[in-house]
């Protein structure tokens, strides 16, 4: 039985900052994951991929931002289940849970922290008949090494924000991009939908709107794909490429978390965004996208707003009536478990006779 102030479910930067939030107030954190590393998405899907809006960074690459968590959170020791998936949650009678994965292993704190992002996802595949026989030969429903594709012929469909960068991003990368959408519109955010625009004006991008790619060509790897116009008059479009790069989203799933009881909204835990994002199950939070209430925001950043502001309610459970006066780190610096210690700079005041 491995014992713990918190069982965070979810080791993606949520979860991560979690750790954080909890160490200042001294609450020691157990990670599950069903990934065989912590980093959740930022990890598995886009490691490459830069990301804009985390303060203080102009731009950071997923894994890079993944790697200073890590690096912030050491000083707390956190643990990690990793590569199994949290099964049951079992309350017991001292008023504790019991978190059991699929392969037995057995976790128990008196406080559940939900932060599995999406929850356990798989891509939504085009329906193209033989698409499954090219998996690995050439189809890959996701981006996570741009050097795969160096100097290669690669051909992205989708017509959202992932398409749309992957694009972009490709068309330094490899000897020629296409993107396909099956609309006229793309419904990614208008800098990338122009920048996109301007690429293909020089030739960088080979731009296909109202289109659909329906069939896969090759023998021991893809070599060319079939692209479909809406337009019967322009019929289809013959396009030799080496990798075909279908971005139409997760198909988020809860797993076996959406057996516990938990209040779901449209694949989402509701949760009590007004005071602490507790779940209806007393001492269970559900933080990051895998929760919801009105004006929620899918952003990293949320979840570590949301990270915050559960740990200090997690506290009070933990303690109870236990006055806790939260310092700044700026004030008291941070201190490990290991009793090593950051020391905030203490600033130096001169007079002036």
């Amino acid at each position: 039985m491995i014992k713990t102030d918190l069982i965070v479910i979810g080791a993606g930067p949520t979860g991560l900052f979690t750790v954080f939030e909890a160490g200042l107030l001294k609450l020691k954190c157990h990670l599950i994951d069903a990934l065989p590393q912590p980093g959740g998405q930022c990890s598995e899907i886009y490691p490459k991929k830069p990301i804009y809006d985390i303060p203080a960074f102009p731009e950071i690459l997923a894994g890079d931002l993944v790697d200073n968590l890590m690096e912030q959170i050491k000083p707390f020791e956190p643990g990690f289940t990793l590569g199994e998936r949290a099964e049951t949650l079992d309350k017991q009678a001292d008023g504790s849970y019991i978190v059991t994965t699929n392969k037995g292993t057995k976790h128990q704190a008196p406080v559940v922290v939900i932060a599995g992002g999406l929850g356990s996802f798989e891509p939504r595949k085009p329906p193209i008949e033989n698409i499954i026989d090219f998996e690995d030969k050439g189809v890959a429903y996701m981006v996570k090494d741009p050097e795969v594709y160096r100097n290669k012929k690669v051909l992205i469909a989708g017509g959202g924000d992932s398409a749309l960068d992957w694009a972009i991003f490709l068309a330094d990368v490899a000897s020629e991009v296409s993107l396909v959408h099956r609309r006229k519109e793309f419904r990614g955010a208008l800098d990338s939908v122009e920048k996109a625009a301007e690429l293909a004006k020089v030739g960088k991008i080979r731009l296909f709107t109202e289109a659909e790619v329906k069939k896969l060509y090759g023998d021991e790897h893809l070599e060319a794909v079939v692209v479909k116009h809406n337009d019967s008059e322009k019929g289809e479009t013959y396009v030799e490429v080496d990798n075909f790069i279908p971005l139409f989203g997760l198909s988020p799933k809860l797993g076996p978390i959406g057996d516990w009881g938990l209040e779901i909204e449209r694949n989402a835990i509701k949760v009590n965004n007004a005071k602490d994002y507790q779940t209806n199950i007393p001492g269970v939070f559900a933080i990051g996208d895998v929760n919801t209430y009105e004006g929620k925001l899918k952003l990293i950043l949320s979840g570590f707003h949301e990270a915050a502001v559960m740990c200090q309610f997690a506290y009070q459970l933990i303690n109870p009536g236990k006055r806790y006066v939260m310092k700044y780190t700026t004030v008291g610096g941070v201190t490990g478990f290991d009793g090593s210690k950051k020391e905030a700079k203490k600033e130096v005041v001169q007079s002036i006779a």
